[in-house]
């Protein structure tokens, strides 16, 4: 009896497997899930695998290499809907970090013996390299929002994931500001929700693991971190963690580096 059922292929580049480990934590939901799909091909779960093309992609990391680059553009042409998942995927992830950096900073400081390493020189998102239909946000995503959009696929409507921010996920659970009751650095107010607003509820600032909210103004909340007395340089760590490969904090987090530049060369000038 030939089997019906659409095809599910999860990929996986650079990464920590943080993503797909959200799909195998789905537990009983995976039981339903590969009743209404065939999985055709899901490392981290099995060696089977079925050639394509498949009905839906879901990939996970960054592209780092030559080979990747290539592999990707293979998994596009056998998908009819590819969608990325996690910050890698959608952004570059932490690994992005080498993008500002000079060329090979990072490999000859972490590695004994860098010549060994072959990668590009930046970690980029699987949009830098084809079409992506759709991208879910997090590190690592949140599987309810997964299962969200695997069930929209399979039903073909559009995903319902919220775009506002882990502020407004704070309110809704009672979590008091840390931001303006103790000046607590928090990303909250610039952080697409998606985590439940888990940090903030126990006593600890948003660190941004979901990326950009929906209109997010960075220079604004950067703006207050210095007006409560945090130096340039730390609201620039800040913002250059998971999502230092989105514009929308990466530029901010360049250009509180270079105003730390900027007060370190007039400190100098002044003695």
């Amino acid at each position: 009896m030939t089997d019906t059922r659409p095809t599910l292929a999860v990929w996986k580049f650079a990464s920590c497997d943080g993503c797909q480990l959200s799909l195998l934590d789905c537990e009983d939901e995976l039981l339903a899930i590969t009743g209404a799909v065939r999985i055709a091909h899901f490392t981290e779960m099995s060696r089977a695998h079925v050639e394509g093309p498949y009905d839906v992609s879901l990939v996970e990391g960054s592209i780092t290499t030559e080979a990747d680059a290539e592999r990707i553009r293979e998994v596009r042409r056998s998908s009819r809907r590819l969608i990325t998942i996690g910050a890698c995927a959608t952004a570059g992830g932490i690994q992005a970090l080498r993008n500002f950096a000079e060329d090979g900073a990072y490999a000859s400081t972490v590695y004994p013996h860098p010549e060994f390493v072959s990668s590009l020189d930046t970690s980029t998102p699987i949009s830098g390299h084809v079409a992506v239909d759709l991208e879910l946000q997090g590190c690592p995503i949140d599987r309810r929002q997964l299962l969200e959009v695997i069930a929209a696929e399979l039903v073909g409507r559009r995903p319902v994931i919220p775009g506002y921010t882990v502020c407004q996920q704070c309110k809704g659970r009672g979590t008091v500001c840390l931001l303006v009751s103790k000046g607590t650095a928090c990303l909250g107010p610039v952080t697409r929700a998606g985590c439940g607003a888990l940090c903030p509820s126990i006593g600890r600032g948003c660190y941004g693991c979901f990326g950009p909210s929906e209109g997010a103004n960075p220079e604004a909340l950067a703006g207050r971190l210095l007006s409560e007395g945090m130096a340039p340089v730390d609201a620039s760590r800040l913002f250059a963690t998971f999502y230092v490969g989105n514009p929308v904090f990466g530029n901010q987090a360049t250009a509180l580096a270079a105003a730390e530049t900027g007060l370190a060369e007039q400190e100098e000038q002044s003695t």
